[in-house]
């Protein structure tokens, strides 16, 4: 989706420039190339379910005995590093459209462990105490209520776009809402006021994401499907990596999470323990005691 490279544009780019070297630098950090047995590293590009699952999967672990690095770089070198096998595991490959490229590049140097989340969607999402609108088809003749406006992000984001052209005049609604664009934390913002206030709010929005877990927010229903099908997120792992992890490749078969659970760990890594990510991951397995066991990774 075009909505990723462009609202972590930002980020990305700020990791480009150390990634490049390193990926110059050369010398294969995964086990298969006579490395530490012990050490895997992690890549992951700077999404916020890719930071959860990375950090989730490093204290997992960690706790496991195994010495765990992970690297932040732009998802073309995160593939190649895959393919190259300087890196071991990328917990966030969104299959079948946004990652489809890379997996024609490197396909063939990399295993598909498998899907651990399945409804990486776009989505329109108001309030529940918004009782009257279920579907974007009730934003019709109802704009006077949310101030002609639905409330945007990035004006180039993959989410804006299709919005823009699609939803907005499939719909019929281009002539009575205006998509306001601005920034992601400037919808996230506008989202918090009109909460705090109980005023109607319509936000474009997407899964997974955290304001499903701080607000009771509701997606509206898109019967004409203008925001695409949902994708999945899946696991991978340089070639030879269930051979040298058997034990980690167990585990991570058995990796699976749902919307709240998804939600809720990156609300404690985005907002509770904000810069803090072993504090977020520890306070979440806290409050989801029995998820190791579902790894197979209880002590």
């Amino acid at each position: 989706m075009m909505l990723r490279s462009l609202t972590r544009g930002v980020a990305l780019a700020l990791t480009a420039a150390l990634a490049l070297g390193a990926a110059a630098c050369g010398g294969s950090s995964g086990a298969g190339s006579g490395g530490d047995k012990k050490k895997i590293t992690i890549g992951y590009m700077a999404w916020d379910e890719a930071v959860a699952a990375s950090n989730l999967w490093k204290k997992v672990l960690e706790d496991k005995g195994y010495q765990v690095e992970l690297k932040n770089l732009e998802a073309g070198l995160v593939f190649g590093g895959l393919a190259s096998k300087d890196i071991d595991l990328f917990l966030d490959g969104w299959l079948p459209q946004t990652h489809a490229s890379y997996l024609d590049k490197y396909g063939k140097r990399l295993d598909d462990v498998g899907t651990w989340y399945d409804n990486a969607s776009l989505s329109i999402a108001v309030p529940k105490y918004v009782q009257d609108v279920n579907s974007i088809e009730d934003l019709s003749g109802k704009a006077g209520e949310f101030n002609g406006e639905l409330i945007g992000i990035e004006p180039g984001a993959g989410l804006t776009k299709a919005t823009q052209e699609k939803t907005l005049p499939q719909y019929g609604l281009d002539g009575s809402m205006k998509l306001k664009t601005s920034s992601t934390p400037a919808m996230l913002a506008a989202l918090d006021s009109a909460i705090k206030n109980k005023k109607p709010v319509a936000v474009t929005l997407w899964h997974p994401h955290w304001a499903y877990a701080k607000y009771d927010l509701k997606d509206l229903k898109d019967p004409k499907g203008t925001l695409g099908k949902a994708e999945q997120v899946h696991t991978l792992t340089r070639k030879g990596f269930d051979k040298d992890f058997p034990e980690v490749t167990d585990m991570l078969k058995k990796f699976k999470m749902d919307n709240e659970q998804l939600a809720t760990l990156e609300d404690q890594m985005f907002n509770q323990h904000k810069g803090d990510e072993a504090a977020a991951v520890d306070a979440w397995l806290k409050a989801n005691p029995d998820y190791l066991k579902s790894l197979g990774a209880a002590a």
